[in-house]
């Protein structure tokens, strides 16, 4: 593989809370500039504009995974969090369904790698989180570009 394959996963709670928060404080400034001199009309705009803003920031703080492969290795970033494995240590992949779709890798013997947590805590997983609206078509579809099998048709059977 000489070209870089990158699929970044859909991420639809970022779009719902900064697209919320918008109108949030949409409705505050029409609020405020429909009836200023009403007390109760200023005290809700304030509100609805400060609810806004924290969706905003929220919205604009959540952090897109993106899956990348090229020759030398396989990336996933999500914010700061970053995991490289070279290409030639990756044999398989398989999908965990669950609240939030995850990817799991496995060496070329078929066993899974074990990643730290994307939270930070100390626990360790055999997976990736990906989000809840990537569809496993289009995870497939990704790997198959990059040239990595189903663990049901790993490179080497047995194991």
């Amino acid at each position: 593989m000489s070209d870089k394959v990158r699929l970044v996963c859909p991420v639809g709670r970022k779009r719902a809370a900064t697209w919320s928060g918008g109108g949030a404080l949409a409705v505050g400034a029409v609020v405020l500039a429909l009836s200023p001199a009403s007390v109760p009309n200023q005290i809700g705009a304030v509100l609805c504009g400060a609810a806004g803003i924290v969706l905003l920031v929220l919205g604009m703080r959540y952090h897109t995974p993106v899956l990348e492969v090229d020759a030398a290795e396989f990336r996933y970033t999500r914010g700061r969090y970053i995991v490289r494995i070279p290409f030639s240590e990756v044999g398989s992949y398989f999908l965990v369904d669950g609240q939030t779709r995850s990817l799991g890798l496995c060496d070329p013997a078929g066993r899974p790698r074990v990643f730290p947590s994307v939270e930070g805590r100390r626990a360790r997983r055999p997976y990736l989180p990906l989000t809840r609206s990537v569809s496993r078509r289009a995870v497939g579809e990704f790997m198959e570009m990059a040239g990595i099998p189903p663990r049901e048709r790993s490179l080497r059977s047995g194991a």
